[in-house]
């Protein structure tokens, strides 16, 4: 016993070419002369018929500096709970233990949540509020260049 598709799920292909009484025959459904009637036609994407694609029609707008962005993986203060007091925490460590991931290289500390522990964090950039957190619980924040 075999196992069918359902009804519909098939379609039979058209036999085109082989004479006027099939309904497919002559031009074989192509119409008359013409680029599209050939063998070998591909129409381009976007192609319009000679008359001015879309994408061309409309102004371009905006500008984008993307490729002198400086991106910054984002660290909270509720985050660095987890270590030590008078702990050292700097990029390694936040790697190891998957607070930041391998995009980018700089870390940016923000002031969500709260602070219970003394650490000593390096970091690359650091909101004022952050800063002022860690100070008041007592620990120190280095900021790095690069």
């Amino acid at each position: 016993m075999s196992i069918r598709a359902p009804y519909g799920a098939t379609k039979k292909r058209k036999v085109v070419g082989r004479g006027t009484g099939t309904g497919r025959g002559c031009t074989s459904g192509r119409g008359n002369k013409g680029q599209k009637s050939r063998s070998g036609y591909k129409r381009k994407i976007g192609f319009e018929g000679g008359q001015m694609p879309l994408a061309r029609r409309l102004p371009k707008r905006g500008f984008n500096n993307s490729m002198f962005e400086r991106g910054y993986q984002v660290i909270n203060l509720n985050d660095l709970n987890r270590y030590k007091s008078g702990q050292k925490v700097n990029y390694e460590l936040l790697r190891e233990d998957r607070l930041v991931n391998g995009k980018s290289q700089r870390v940016k500390l923000l002031a969500k949540g709260e602070l219970k522990k003394k650490l000593i964090l390096e970091v690359h950039h650091a909101s004022d509020k952050a800063c002022e957190a860690v100070r008041a619980a007592g620990g120190e924040v280095r900021i790095l260049k690069g």
